[in-house]
């Protein structure tokens, strides 16, 4: 019976698993559609483009070497499954002798599965920060040191277990990645501008900003939905397992504090950009929903439901304030991914004190500095590197036809728009 019991746990958490996994991978398909819709038509094809590559890119890269940087599994190449893993003979006989204590258990492989689209998920908040004047190459040659290294480094310093160089290990509670995965991605993106530059005709000689209005709306629309949608798979399968009732009870109160922070962060931003513009801004809605999710996403399983509406309330404020911010110090993010993933992800971090009595101050502090100065100084070496061996940025002619045309020989609408 024991042993009965030990198998459909396996199954029922195997499954669970890839089931989250997909959802998570989904949200790529609702990146590459928030950034082709905030972006000008002319450069639709090549943000596309950089979306399908970076995820094609972290998947192999994690496969080669970063799940072994992030939990010493070996080449997973190797056939070798360590974390999540199981000798399923031996399991079952432990099982028959000592009986089955309900943890949870689950393939090895469905376990680098759900961990490589998070990966994914970190660079895929690069591509839209950098978007519209960084060389198509340059960026994907970036995704091979952030997928394959710089992630993994910090992702084994907080889930992996693993002391920070040997020095320290943290005390740092992270559900699903609200710094691990969001602020990550975030960091490397805002080092990727930095060294860019700002786009042409951004900001004015008298401090003036210019908005450049994205190409298609109802495109980042949808994006929006799918990575509302794929953020169940993403907070849900963070329990890592589903069999038993109190885990059960768990997942649907995840379910319900993701869905809720989402809806919360779309009215604060709603509400708030109506009061300092006077009118309804729909991007500044989606970029809402975004931080309502990313704040909610480092404690999703404790708050109350109305805990959860207001934590991602907060940070659907913080997002409109900070995209404003970002603009006045000519930081150019055209899609607003530094505010939603850095800054709020950073509030995300130190709500979990709101719920979690076991977190402290101190542990999440130390957590969020440790992956920001870790990921911004790798990043910012690595984009230098790439500057100085073949350039990151196209030349000011490129940027004024658009990228699809420099970059990928094609237009997404071309019997809509000229390169001109």
């Amino acid at each position: 019976m024991e042993n009965q019991i030990f198998e459909l746990q396996y199954a029922m958490d195997t499954f669970y698993f890839l089931i989250c996994g997909a959802l998570v991978m989904w949200m790529a398909a609702g990146f590459a559609m928030l950034e082709s819709g905030l972006v000008r038509a002319k450069n639709t094809t090549e943000i596309l483009t950089k979306n399908v590559a970076l995820f094609a890119i972290a998947c192999t890269m994690y496969l080669v070497c970063g799940y072994n940087f992030m939990y010493d599994g070996g080449l997973f190449l190797s056939g070798v499954e360590t974390v999540g893993s199981l000798d399923v003979e031996a399991a079952l006989a432990a099982s028959a002798e000592n009986g089955f204590d309900g943890d949870s258990v689950y393939s090895g492989a469905s376990d680098f599965f759900f961990q490589v689209v998070f990966v994914a998920t970190a660079m895929s908040i690069v591509s839209g920060a950098v978007a519209e004047r960084m060389k198509l190459w340059a960026f994907l040659l970036f995704a091979v040191a952030m997928t394959g290294f710089i992630y993994p480094i910090e992702g084994g310093w907080t889930w992996g277990g693993k002391s920070v160089f040997g020095m320290y290990e943290l005390s740092y509670s992270d559900y699903a990645g609200s710094g691990i995965v969001h602020m990550a991605g975030a960091a490397a993106a805002l080092a990727g501008v930095l060294v860019l530059g700002p786009r042409k005709g951004k900001y004015g000689p008298n401090g003036q900003i210019n908005a450049i209005p994205g190409a298609n709306l109802p495109l980042a629309t949808l994006g929006t939905f799918i990575l509302w949608m794929g953020w169940f798979g993403f907070n849900g399968g963070s329990t890592l397992k589903l069999g038993g009732i109190a885990v059960s009870n768990e997942v649907a109160n995840v379910f319900l504090n993701t869905n809720a922070a989402a809806s919360g962060g779309l009215i604060a931003a709603l509400v708030v950009a109506r009061i300092m513009f006077g009118k309804a801004d729909l991007t500044m809605a989606l970029n809402g929903a975004l931080a309502g999710l990313v704040a909610i996403t480092a404690e999703p399983a404790d708050p109350s439901g109305l805990s959860a509406t207001i934590i991602g309330a907060i940070g659907g404020i913080i997002v409109v304030f900070s995209i404003i911010g970002l603009d006045k110090l000519k930081i150019d993010d055209p899609v607003g991914a530094i505010s939603v993933h850095g800054v709020v992800g950073l509030w995300g971090i130190f709500a979990v004190l709101i719920t979690d009595s076991d977190a402290t101050f101190v542990g999440q502090l130390v957590g969020a500095l440790t992956i920001f100065v870790w990921v911004f100084v790798a990043s910012l070496v690595v984009w230098f590197i790439l500057k100085a061996v073949m350039g990151v940025r196209v030349t000011e002619e490129e940027e004024f036809e658009g990228v699809d045309l420099s970059e990928c020989g094609m237009e997404a609408y071309p019997e809509f728009v000229t390169a001109k």
